[in-house]
């Protein structure tokens, strides 16, 4: 059984967009199992009906205005490098309405059934091909797995945003009795979990660089050393998932092939500049190419 799994990264997932589409496209890789958590989850619907050029289109259109109705953020640029400061006014809103949120992202909802019909969702839970979103409830304090399988639309479509809602920043959501937000908080990299559905086989796409040579620049004002904060959490989440997942799959004899980026994207994945994410799509189409004819080359000596 053969899986394709896609790491949280915000708007790096553009460069794991352009991984799969040379994996699905000019490989001909067919998957039985699509599994991501965050930016993953919003690609994979439509990377598991072959509509890659629509969700290309979709996912690099994609900004602050269609995410959020209430940003927490400004995005400032001084001397060409983009720094995030307090939106002091949505904030002092969201405190005032007794919100525990700094800001709301229900546009992302709507992006998100806008763009995904009830006839793909119908086509996609008919197919053998199973499509699972990862989200953290908070409640209990652990990783959950949703598949298309055991959701009608409605629901399927909540929890991609769900999967995607990067507290405290984003919308914290009820349901079920429990509180969830973004699947990276307790399952960044789901590699085990596409074990344990049982592959055989995993393309994984981290959205970081296998080794960090950078310093890290840690932010100028409390609002962006927040951002910085929870990056380098995440950052161990994601080193412990990979590091589970490679010891499961050796010990279960599962062939995982791991597609890093090459080099750091940005140091702040909650900024969508469109500019960039069609540079990172076709990196990592370019990326994911040199290595297939890298690893071509391995085999024939």
């Amino acid at each position: 059984m053969k899986a394709l799994v896609i790491s949280g990264g915000g708007s790096k997932g553009a460069f794991a967009g352009g991984v799969a589409q040379y994996l699905i496209q000019e490989k001909k890789h067919q998957y039985d199992l699509f599994l991501g958590t965050s930016t993953g989850s919003l690609l994979l619907p439509h990377l598991a009906l072959g509509e890659i050029s629509k969700i290309q289109s979709i996912y690099t259109n994609v900004n602050a205005k269609t995410i959020f109705n209430i940003s927490p953020f400004i995005v400032k640029i001084k001397n060409n490098i983009p720094i995030v400061t307090i939106n002091h006014f949505n904030v002092l809103r969201q405190f005032i309405k007794g919100k525990r949120t700094f800001g709301e992202s229900h546009r992302l909802f709507l992006y998100i059934q806008s763009n995904f019909t009830i006839s793909e969702f119908n086509t996609l839970k008919a197919a053998k091909t199973d499509v699972v979103i990862t989200v953290t409830n908070l409640t209990k304090n652990e990783p959950e797995y949703k598949s298309i399988k055991n959701c009608n639309y409605q629901e399927f479509c909540e929890w991609i945003w769900i999967s995607s809602n990067y507290i405290p920043f984003m919308s914290l959501v009820t349901k079920d009795k429990c509180e969830y937000g973004d699947g990276g908080f307790s399952s960044l990299v789901p590699i085990r979990e596409a074990i344990n559905r049982g592959a055989t086989e995993i393309d994984v796409v981290i959205l970081e660089t296998e080794v960090n040579t950078s310093k890290a620049v840690i932010g100028k004002n409390p609002f962006s050393l927040m951002i910085d904060m929870f990056r380098i959490a995440l950052d161990q989440v994601e080193r412990h998932d990979i590091t589970i997942g490679k010891l499961m799959a050796n010990n279960r004899n599962v062939k995982l092939n791991l597609y890093y980026t090459p080099t750091k994207l940005t140091d702040n994945a909650l900024i969508f500049n469109k500019i960039e994410m069609k540079k990172w799509w076709d990196d990592g189409f370019e990326y994911a190419q040199n290595k297939s004819e890298l690893m071509s080359d391995h085999r024939q000596v």
